[in-house]
């Protein structure tokens, strides 16, 4: 399998269930590079490659990915083993190499501008793309008997807007801006927090303090980076009401595991 180093992988979106795809195909033997914007919004950045673009580098299970300033330089990481980080939201590199396969992970339940002639293999994750048209596959992200599903021809399951349930919780494990403004934590990925604890701060333009609270007991396993301008609705935070999962918070998901494995899949079926 060595020789899959040689082959390139460009994956778009670096947030925690792309982190899986990416993890999973550098596991593989394959060489990954990873695109994303100027500020990436991971709610789970403790696990999310993203967090490279602020911190320069981030290990997560044993591999770094590490933000580089051109594709010279990603080649020179991807090169000393590691996963190179691009902040290119366009995909310009593309005008530079030709990857063996590109996969779209940004999973923002529409398709952000990939299309089917971006590589001689296309894989799309999630709604917002048909098998065959935008992209060679598709893959389904919804939990329950699908998830993970390689869709040669159509869609995904459109997006209910209705979070996976986790322990008797749903919607109210995740915590959305009610307010636009800059935001402050006060509390940090790990914590357990109780039912009405503020773990956050929103600072309006006119200089009012919205709180955000917790919206039950449990695990506060996501948490979006101190400081990130918030848009009203915005995804903040993520509770986990099974508080023993502390490990969770550091270590890939299972659906983001499914996920890369069926990318993997998708890939072994055209080598």
């Amino acid at each position: 399998m060595s020789s899959l180093k040689d082959k390139l992988i460009i994956v778009r979106g670096g947030g925690d269930l792309a982190s899986g795809v990416i993890y999973v195909l550098k596991k593989a033997g394959f060489s990954v590079l990873c695109l994303e914007i100027e500020r990436p919004s991971a709610i789970r950045r403790t696990v999310a490659y993203s967090e490279a673009v602020y911190d320069g580098k981030v290990m997560l299970e044993g591999y770094k990915a590490v933000l580089c300033d051109g594709f010279n330089s990603a080649m020179h990481e991807m090169h000393n083993g590691n996963i190179a980080v691009l902040v290119d939201p366009e995909a310009k590199v593309l005008n530079a190499v030709t990857p063996f396969a590109l996969v779209d992970a940004v999973l923002a339940k529409r398709n952000m501008g990939t299309t089917k002639d971006m590589a001689p293999l296309t894989i799309a994750l999630g709604p917002g793309f048909e098998a065959g048209k935008d992209a060679d596959y598709v893959i389904e992200t919804m939990r329950g008997h699908n998830l993970g599903r390689i869709i040669e021809n159509g869609t995904a399951l459109p997006n209910t807007g209705v979070p996976g349930l986790i322990a008797g919780h749903s919607s109210d494990r995740v915590i959305h801006a009610e307010r636009e403004g800059i935001l402050y934590n006060k509390a940090k990925i790990g914590d357990i927090v109780e039912e009405g604890q503020v773990i956050a701060e929103i600072k309006t333009e006119n200089g009012e303090i919205c709180e955000v609270k917790a919206s039950f007991k449990g695990l506060l396993r996501g948490l979006i980076r101190d400081g990130f301008y918030v848009t009203e609705g915005f995804k903040i935070a993520d509770i986990d009401a099974r508080e023993n999962e502390h490990d969770n918070c550091y270590t890939i998901s299972d659906k983001a595991r499914a996920l890369g494995g069926a990318v993997l899949t998708a890939l072994c079926v055209n080598l």
